[in-house]
């Protein structure tokens, strides 16, 4: 499955929620990227919440917008990666 990082705009910051609103927030993201086979993985936040940078599984960038525009998320950038870390040499 392809791997993709998508680059989120919040001009005046994303809110991020704690708790059981935090839990059922990230659910109900999970549950509509679902319907069309994109996976979150994780997601990095600027220090200012300005800024964010999500780890996509999808078998198309489209489907990644397809989800954000139903979960109400902007995207800025999709950009298709592969993992290289210090383990990747044998």
């Amino acid at each position: 499955m392809p791997r993709y990082v998508v680059e989120r705009i919040f001009p005046e910051g994303v809110e991020i929620f704690l708790g059981e609103e935090g839990v059922q927030v990230c659910e109900g993201v999970v549950a509509k990227n679902a319907d069309d086979g994109v996976t979150w993985i994780h997601s990095y936040v600027s220090e200012d919440h300005r800024k964010t940078f999500c780890v996509y599984d999808a078998e198309t960038p489209e489907a990644i917008r397809k989800t954000a525009s139903r979960n109400g998320l902007p995207v800025e950038q999709i950009t298709k990666v592969r993992v290289l870390d210090p383990y990747f040499y044998p």
